[in-house]
């Protein structure tokens, strides 16, 4: 039983991989009227779920113009997770994540990225009491958070050394659990650490200076190479006249993302 269910599987898998590359992605996703959009959901402000109970943020901002820019006149959103964007773009459950990936010579190899369609920065994050940490070096041999799946979790344990990670779904989980003393630190954005730490009354606070810069950009399967491209002129659209600007203004306290990648290579 188990063995036919693993056949039913990988049979499932090529045929979908046939028929995703036997088409235009861009073209069906024109015929369907429907953009699948994979985000977690869970990391405002660039995407979380509203009051309303639909999704919102800058992310969500930025796809639902995509979708315009393109003719397409539904959005449809998927919840998903930094482990799960990968595979699950591969396998055809979505047609473009758009969740703050950044853009990895490692990821590259399985997808293609847009051009960069925001900017990061990462920084330590540890209790508003703790003076002890200070640095990135005096996180050597504690226990520090990242959300799964992320470019932090491998930074944490590549460049600290016997570091214990400890993962979570999202940065919300992980900084209340930092705040709660059960971790020493977490590597997360400083925007999304600072918004998130004001809004949910989260006693940490950002210490030392940006470990590194992070480019993201938005992930499509190997085989959608129209899509991608009119989604990278769109960005080049949204950059030019403004709408990257007013977006990034409403969601990120002011920030200007057009002024933020204008040192971030369009490839």
């Amino acid at each position: 039983m188990v063995l036919f269910s693993v056949l039913l599987v990988s049979a499932g898998t090529l045929l979908g991989c046939s028929n995703a590359a036997s088409g235009d992605v861009l073209q069906k996703v024109r015929d369907s009227g429907t953009l699948r959009v994979a985000l977690t959901q869970a990391n405002p402000p660039w995407n979380f779920v509203g009051p309303s109970g639909t999704p919102i943020g800058y992310d969500v901002d930025i796809a639902n113009e995509l979708a315009r820019r393109m003719g397409v006149g539904k959005v449809e959103f998927v919840q998903a997770s930094f482990q799960t964007f990968i595979e699950g773009i591969k396998a055809g459950r979505y047609d473009v994540v758009v969740s703050g990936q950044t853009i990895t010579a490692a990821r590259k190899q399985q997808v293609d990225f847009s051009r960069p369609y925001e900017v990061n920065g990462i920084s330590v994050f540890v209790q508003a009491s703790n003076p002890k940490i200070a640095s990135l070096a005096d996180l050597n041999g504690k226990t520090v958070a990242v959300s799964a799946g992320t470019t932090q979790q491998s930074f944490a344990q590549d460049k600290i050394r016997d570091v214990r990670v400890k993962t979570y779904e999202n940065a919300t989980l992980g900084l209340t659990d930092l705040s709660r003393g059960n971790a020493d630190a977490m590597l997360v954005s400083r925007f999304q650490g600072s918004y998130l730490a004001g809004k949910n009354g989260l006693a940490v606070k950002p210490v030392g200076p940006l470990l590194e810069s992070e480019v993201n950009g938005m992930s499509f399967r190997k085989d959608s190479p129209a899509l991608k491209q009119e989604a990278d002129k769109a960005i080049a659209a949204m950059i030019a006249d403004g709408t990257l600007t007013r977006i990034s203004k409403q969601w990120l306290g002011g920030l200007d993302m057009a002024a933020e990648l204008k040192t971030a290579p369009a490839n």
